[in-house]
């Protein structure tokens, strides 16, 4: 396994989970008093992470997430953050209400894009928090063109920009407009996924977002959270569904599963049948059916091609080497993921 730290929201903080190299993990929670939202690791530095606050902007830790200062936009409440491949040290936040900013010092100093105003429409309101106002859910940067941006916004739409944030586009044909979870290949700026809770509940662009496709053949839930793609193979990808967000965001009773796409060919459910990791065996799965727990998270390994990990809201954790066919929970509970599970 090349993940050593996981880290999660758990709506009262954080949960940093470590590896120490014998097989054993140890647990820690951080930041109690603070209302946290969203995680993003530097792809460049394992030991550089950012989280977006409510209320308190951006917080940075430089050592895996062991300790945090605060790196700007103090006052807002930070939804999104996202880190560049291809420019170091650059970063961007996403608030609500639904504003865009950077920071190309490691989040030194921060300026708003403001353009990004103008794109907005008056009916993105979401009714997932009061007061309803809209705000960016995600950030996707393209790692190849350090130029692409898309956003985000739950219940409102995807934009793109393709000038670094000057200007903005649209919402993208096809794309999802109630926006969950958005990001491009790891190292593909051809391919961007999406999982969300209008149209079928997950979508994917071959052409750098500009354009579109939700594949159903396969689907029989719509309600989507979680995506991620193979790192070797882009046209592999997953995508968690529910029936609908009180499925998904119920105690116990998401109904849930992990679907995977490969090639085109019609979504497939990952892992029938046997809940118990120690019995896993090929066609048994390990996952339990259906997940009870929604599986806010789906993590690939750039370095491991067909490794998937997934993050469920009890704060379970399960792996699988073989792109999902079989599974096992790893040996520690996150008390909760409050929608974002990040590895480092």
């Amino acid at each position: 396994m090349n993940i050593q730290v996981f880290l999660a929201t758990t709506g009262s903080g954080l949960a940093r989970a470590g590896h120490s190299g014998d097989g054993n993990w140890s647990v820690e929670f951080l930041l109690i008093d603070q209302d946290v939202r969203c995680l993003a690791a530097d792809p460049n530095n394992a030991n550089v992470v950012y989280a977006g606050t409510q209320g308190n902007g951006v917080l940075k830790s430089s050592d895996g997430g062991k300790t945090w200062q605060p790196a700007g936009l103090a006052g807002r409440i930070v939804k999104a953050v996202a880190v560049s491949r291809v420019e170091p040290d650059v970063v961007y936040a996403g608030t609500k209400p639904p504003l865009m900013f950077v920071s190309r010092g490691g989040g030194a100093t921060w300026s708003e894009l403001e353009a990004f105003r103008k794109v907005r429409r008056w009916y993105w309101l979401s009714p997932a928090e009061p007061p309803f106002t809209a705000y960016v859910q995600g950030i996707a940067l393209s790692p190849t063109d350090p130029k692409v941006i898309i956003a985000g916004i739950e219940a409102g739409a995807v934009v793109r920009s393709e000038d670094g944030g000057k200007t903005w586009q649209g919402h993208r044909p096809d794309a999802l407009r109630d926006c969950h979870t958005i990001t491009f290949h790891a190292t593909n700026g051809d391919w961007v996924y999406e999982g969300g809770g209008s149209g079928v509940g997950a979508a994917v662009s071959r052409h750098a977002g500009k354009t579109w496709q939700q594949p159903k053949a396969g689907l029989d839930r719509h309600y989507g959270w979680a995506v991620a793609a193979d790192p070797a193979r882009p046209e592999v990808w997953y995508a968690s569904l529910s029936p609908g967000p009180m499925k998904a965001h119920s105690q116990n009773n998401a109904q849930a599963y992990i679907f995977r796409s490969a090639g085109g060919a019609a979504w497939q459910k990952l892992a029938l049948g046997n809940p118990e990791p120690r019995s896993v065996s090929k066609g048994h799965g390990g996952l339990p059916q259906p997940l009870n727990y929604m599986p806010y998270a789906l993590l690939t390994d750039p370095n491991g091609p067909g490794h998937i990990y997934t993050g469920l809201s009890n704060g379970d954790v399960w792996h699988s080497t073989d792109h999902g066919d079989t599974w096992q929970k790893l040996p520690f509970n996150l008390k909760g993921i409050h929608r974002t599970l990040i590895r480092l």
